[in-house]
């Protein structure tokens, strides 16, 4: 029991790390995507072709004066950072990266993700509440009035390669996507990978879904009062948040760890699985760069008039396409 427990540490303090890694580059690979699309260099000049960015920054973000508005709710300002970050870290504990490779393979994995990942908005609202400043506050009112309207569109569209699979495990729609991707299953595969991306841009307040951080209207949004590590640790949340909904994206439609030379090892499968999520990123990414912002009641007409009707009506679709097949099977 000791050494189950001291294995599941060890495997998670890698893992930790390994996010905290990959947070750091993804920030990178972002901002070298953006530049490319608006025929701009990007980070060039620390560290050979700019590699050494990333680290610079978050080294100037530790350095920074930790400022705390005279008037903020001081537990509530200083909590709101731990809170928001450690829900995007534990989304990674029920995440199978390759066969036998990650922390907890629990059978309810994917409600594990769902439930978790909800929680974030609690750590929001605390910023925005605890910052008693009004531009603050509104983000974190809009945050919420989003976050839960595409909740539901989200949550919707990742049960539908659950009913695929027949299993709530997150490993078991992995390897029941051996012959061919769920992405593939046209057309209830193919609409709730489509669903799946606008709901992910809507969960991680990308454009054309920003308005919680329009710096036009708010500057920064729910963390316009933060500086230094507790900025640093805001959006680290968020990175970590949105390289973990990437990860999901692909192993419910993209096949996760299957690719050439994943049944060798495990590594491969691993190396196929982040190639894969990153793909996801860079389209949300893509489509971030490529459209403008959206007023808000237009993100909430989108969500709660089609986009919620659209994917209850394809996961009842789903449902029914395999309660007539394994009847005719």
């Amino acid at each position: 029991m000791i050494g189950e427990v001291f294995d599941a540490f060890v495997v998670g303090f890698i893992v930790l790390n390994v996010i905290i890694g990959m947070v750091t580059y993804v920030t990178l690979l972002e901002r070298k995507f953006a530049a490319r699309m608006q025929s701009r260099i990007g980070p060039y000049r620390v560290g050979p072709h700019g590699l050494l960015q990333p680290i610079a920054d978050a080294v100037k973000l530790m350095m920074k004066e930790d400022v705390i508005p005279r008037l903020a709710d001081r537990s509530v300002y200083n909590l709101a950072p731990i809170v928001f970050l450690v829900p995007c870290m534990f989304i990674f504990a029920t995440l199978p990266f390759a066969p036998g490779l990650g922390i907890a393979d629990l059978n309810i994995g994917i409600l594990f993700f769902l439930a978790v990942s909800a929680m974030e908005v609690v750590g929001l609202f605390m910023g925005g509440w605890g910052s008693n400043n009004k531009y603050a506050l509104l983000s974190a009112m809009r945050a919420v009035n989003q976050i839960i309207s595409y909740d539901l569109p989200f949550i919707f569209v990742a049960l539908v390669p659950v009913l695929f699979a027949g299993s709530l495990r997150l490993s078991d729609i992995a390897a029941a996507q051996g012959d061919l991707w769920y992405v593939a299953w046209f057309p209830f595969g193919t609409l709730a990978f489509l669903f799946y991306v606008v709901a992910t841009l809507a969960a991680e307040n990308r454009v054309p879904f920003d308005i919680l951080e329009a710096e036009s209207e708010l500057v920064a949004g729910f963390r316009v009062e933060y500086s230094g590590m507790k900025f640093a640790l805001i959006q680290l949340g968020e990175y970590a948040h949105m390289i973990g909904t990437s990860f999901l994206g692909a192993l419910l439609f993209l096949g996760a760890w299957d690719g050439p030379w994943a049944d060798t090892s495990p590594w491969w499968g691993a190396l196929w699985f982040l190639l894969k999520a990153m793909f996801v990123f860079l389209v949300v990414t893509w489509i971030r760069w490529s459209f403008v912002r959206i007023r808000a009641d237009q993100i909430l007409a989108i969500s709660w008039k089609l986009l919620l009707p659209a994917s209850l009506l394809l996961l009842m679709a789903t449902a029914l396409q395999v309660v007539l097949t394994s009847g005719n099977g």
